[in-house]
């Protein structure tokens, strides 16, 4: 292991403890929670994983701050969890920025007990004491403190599950933490450098990363326990670490929401989704888009076969063999007229699905537009929008509250952007009315993002790429109003009562269409800025992929993130 740190014992002679904690910046949402309908064991501040159970905590002690020696790396405050309910036990500190406000969280865990004496001597404990400590890290702050980071050295058969930071050059007490028997564990890996420094006497970087499992999805049962990672070197998708997550082995997840808790979970938070006031290729249900002349094709017709508004017509099941897509009406007049879809019509489809093993609920909020607009391409001052790069038939979109079922809190929201996206804290967000957030689709492409303005999808450093223009207009919907509920899995027969069948199509929403973009863009290279001439090529490695051609975008149920977690 490490075992060596940066600062001279002596500094810290005779500092112990965690010190004076400060005022500290914590966030919470604009309203507080309701009152959630009852249920099973949603929202009931504990969850059960099978042999043990855990709580949530949000309640910190700022132990100490620290900054880069070398390099921009932000300041960042490590925490350790207070006001937990007796019986319990701490499973590693806390680690984040210093200049974002406190909203983080770490799990508690205690031993449920066995009901026979059998059942008890059929195991180790699940939760044991850590043998030892050993030094990973240790520097001096801005503030005139060291800080120390250990890492807990587990008996056999256990694993720790987090770091524990002080001030003081003596080991932390062994009831600080407990480690976790192996079997409760899923494997864990490095997601987010969440700061770097240069250590001098380990003549190179040291690193603090926030950590995930390794498989997510709606069918994994890895826990993030919320603490941190600590490593030497920087860390690859591939690399094992030494941290473990937490694994949910009671397969009943009853702390999902039910069916009633869900409507009251998507009123309470549902964000508004705002087009752009120069949108023209506006959403609408899907029904609206079936009953205003979609067309389906089959590979060798010629003649597109009417779709009912229910989609009757559909071939379901299976999967996408390219047999079968959807297009626009023959006729131009109706064509023109579907593709700049139909808001008042327009609803959010809904997909309630776990997360993190069933500590959290994912609610994914789908909308539909008949038809995707040309790209607009960005250089510096300069704008173009293309004739046709970018557009394309049947343009599914959809961004994600992640819940916490330990109280129903809204913790974050992903923005899906393109073949892309990103997570944001929930005290990222702007919000609207009470605890609902709003949600900006881009003009022509529709993708989410959290603020007004324009966002780049290219290069950041030369200011080129695409150009996604997102402000508020009279164009929106209100999902806490206009929403459907088309899929809740974990909750059986007593879920949704009849899914759409259109949900159930495999195939593509839309022809497949291949672009001549080298000549498009070609036609345009002489008008670009001095400073970003180059080659067509390079130029076209700034676009996403999709913007050039599609093979016919896919429904949401097609889509990675139906099981798995979101991209990002």
């Amino acid at each position: 292991m490490f075992g060596l740190w940066d600062c001279c014992t002596s500094c810290c002679e005779g500092v112990y403890g965690y010190g004076e904690i400060g005022e500290e910046q914590t966030f919470s949402l604009p309203s507080p929670l309701p009152q959630w309908p009852k249920g099973r064991g949603f929202a009931t501040g504990k969850i059960s994983l099978g042999e043990i159970e855990v709580a949530q905590i949000t309640k910190f002690d700022q132990i100490w701050s620290c900054s880069p020696l070398l390099g921009k790396s932000k300041e960042v405050t490590f925490y350790k969890p207070i006001d937990i309910p007796e019986g319990f036990f701490s499973l590693g500190h806390y680690c984040q920025p210093s200049d974002k406000a406190l909203r983080g969280y770490v799990l508690v865990a205690k031993e449920i007990p066995k009901n026979t004496p059998d059942d008890r001597l059929s195991h180790s404990p699940p939760l044991e004491r850590p043998l030892s400590y050993t030094l990973v890290w240790s520097q001096n702050s801005r503030h005139d403190e060291c800080g120390y980071i250990w890492q807990p050295n587990p008996p056999d058969g256990y694993k720790t599950t987090g770091f524990v930071a002080t001030t003081g050059p003596d080991e932390p007490s062994l009831d600080e933490v407990r480690c976790v028997r192996a079997d409760l564990t899923e494997t864990c890996e490095a997601n987010k450098v969440i700061f770097d420094t240069y250590s001098l006497s380990l003549k190179g970087k040291f690193y603090v990363w926030d950590i995930r499992p390794c498989q997510r999805g709606m069918l994994c049962k890895g826990v993030p326990v919320g603490t941190f990672f600590c490593s030497r070197d920087k860390i690859s998708e591939d690399d094992e670490i030494s941290v473990a997550c937490l694994k949910n082995l009671d397969s009943s997840l009853l702390a999902m929401p039910n069916l009633e808790q869900i409507h009251a979970l998507v009123k309470h938070y549902g964000p508004t989704l705002y087009f752009h006031p120069d949108e023209t290729y506006l959403p609408s249900s899907v029904s609206w888009f079936f009953k205003n002349g979609a067309l389906l094709y089959k590979q060798g017709k010629d003649k597109g076969l009417v779709i009912d508004s229910k989609g009757l017509v559909l071939p379901y099941g299976g999967t996408n063999d390219g047999e079968f897509w959807i297009d626009l009406p023959d006729d131009n007049d109706d064509k023109d007229y579907v593709s700049k879809g139909n808001i008042d019509s327009a609803e959010l489809y809904v997909h309630v699905k776990p997360a993190s093993g069933g500590t959290f609920t994912d609610i994914a909020m789908w909308v539909f537009c008949p038809f995707n607009g040309p790209a607009t391409l960005k250089a510096g001052l300069w704008s173009y929008t293309f004739k046709k790069i970018g557009q394309h038939v049947g343009d599914w979109e959809h961004f994600t509250l992640r819940l916490s079922n330990f109280n129903g809190e809204l913790r974050s929201v992903y923005f899906s952007e393109h073949s892309g996206g990103e997570w944001l804290d929930a005290s990222e967000l702007e919000f609207i009315q009470g605890n609902k957030a709003v949600v900006y689709a881009s003009r022509n492409g529709h993708a989410s993002y959290p603020h007004e303005g324009c966002y780049i999808q290219g290069s950041s450093k030369l200011r080129v790429g695409a150009r996604n223009d997102c402000a508020k207009s009279d164009y929106f919907i209100d999902s806490s109003v206009r929403y459907r509920i088309v899929a809740v899995e974990y909750l059986g027969d007593n879920g949704v009562a009849e899914e759409p069948l259109w949900l159930q199509y495999m195939r593509e929403w839309g022809p497949a269409v291949v672009y001549d973009s080298k000549n498009e863009l070609e036609k345009i290279l002489e008008h670009l800025p001095f400073f970003v001439r180059f080659s067509v090529e390079n130029l076209i490695e700034l676009f996403p992929t999709e913007l050039y051609g599609e093979e016919g975008p896919t429904g949401p149920k097609e889509k990675d993130n139906w099981l798995g977690d979101e991209r990002c």
